[in-house]
This record gives structure tokens, sequence and C-alpha cells, in this order.
């Protein structure tokens, strides 16, 4: 299993911007906010997406707001792709610009993450896992994050034992105006050894 990380590794480091990058089943690439809001609006307004707050969007408000994310120069949205098909979203931001960042000192390095992962048209045992293990990839070794760092609504109980998995630590508990957030940090190197502990 190390050798493939490594492998993978390589591939990332080395790959040009305007490429899809591969990992295992997936591919990730840019979010394209018109072509791809339809999509996403399918997704969020399913029950489970309750903790992404965007239930009551309509399609072009979805559009909407990942132009937004595109256009703000500090964040990027990102879309999994598996055979072809969408399979995840994951944004990517400098959290110096976002309410986290006025809960810890930011650090050189920190990049904060967003995850929803779309319904699977198979259901395989730890297909999740699969899709954090590339997105977390992607963010150490294709956008150079030394730490990353996530702030889920602290009711969401799921997401927190995923988090850990990867290598995650909680900190604390955080006000938001829209949520109770859990602060949690994970280092390339947590990561890596979180992963090598079930491989």
């Amino acid at each position: 299993m190390r050798t493939d990380i490594a492998a993978d590794e390589i591939a990332l480091r080395h790959a040009p911007a305007t490429r899809l990058v591969a990992h295992r089943d997936f591919h990730i690439r840019a979010l394209d906010a018109q072509r791809d809001a339809p999509t996403l609006h399918r997704w969020f307004i399913e029950e489970r997406a309750a903790f992404w707050n965007m239930r009551d969007k309509s399609v072009r408000e979805v559009a909407v707001f990942y132009q937004d994310i595109e256009d703000s120069g500090h964040a990027q949205a990102w879309l999994g792709m598996q055979h072809g098909a969408p399979a995840f979203l994951f944004e990517s931001y400098d959290p110096v610009h976002e309410e986290v960042g006025e809960h810890y000192d930011v650090c050189a390095g920190d990049i904060g993450m967003h995850l929803f992962v779309g319904p699977a048209t198979t259901r395989t045992p730890g297909y999740t896992r699969r899709v954090f293990e590339s997105l977390m990839m992607f963010l150490f070794e294709r956008l150079g994050a030394r730490r990353i760092v996530v702030e889920p609504d602290s009711r969401n109980t799921r997401i927190h034992a995923l988090n850990r998995a990867m290598g995650f630590t909680y900190a604390k508990d955080v006000t938001f105006r829209e949520k109770t957030a859990s602060l949690a940090f994970c280092t390339r190197a947590d990561f890596y050894a979180a992963i090598a502990q079930d491989n």
C-alpha cells in the first residue's frame, strides 16, 4: 500500500494544473458552477444534506453560490468523478478569509475543507473512506497543504468518526454564526500514519 501511495504522490506533484488528477477510483476537476449546478442541486435537496444548509436553494442559487466561491480568489470548489460521473464535491479555502479563522491562529499552509459525498451508484464497503483519502491526498500533494482544517457541525457524528479515522485531531467546539462547529486539524504526517494503519 505504501508503494501505491508514493506513486500517487509523485503523479500528483507533477500533474499539470489544467489536467484531471487521478487517484484510485476517482478523478478530481475544478467545479464548473453553471454546468454542475443541476447535479449539486439534486444532491442538496436530499434529507441527508441537512448539514450542508443548501436544501432550500434553487439551481440558479446553487450556481451563484459556487460562482462566488470561484470568484473569491481564496477558495475553490472541486468535483470528484468516478467512471465519468460526479461522485463527490469538496471545497478548499484559505481559513484567514473565512469564519473559522476567527477562532484559531491560522498558520502558513493551512487549508480549510468541506466535503459532500454524492449518492453512490453502487454501494460498496469503504466507499466514503476512499473518497476521503482521495481528496486528502489532493489537498496535501496537489494544493500543497501543510495542515487541513475542518469545522463540521458538532452534531454531525458520522463525519466526526470519519475525520478521526483520517487522522484529524479535535481541538474544541466553537460558536459560528449558523452552527456550533467542532474545530479539528490534520497534518500530512498524521494523515499518512492513519491510513497506513488500515493497510
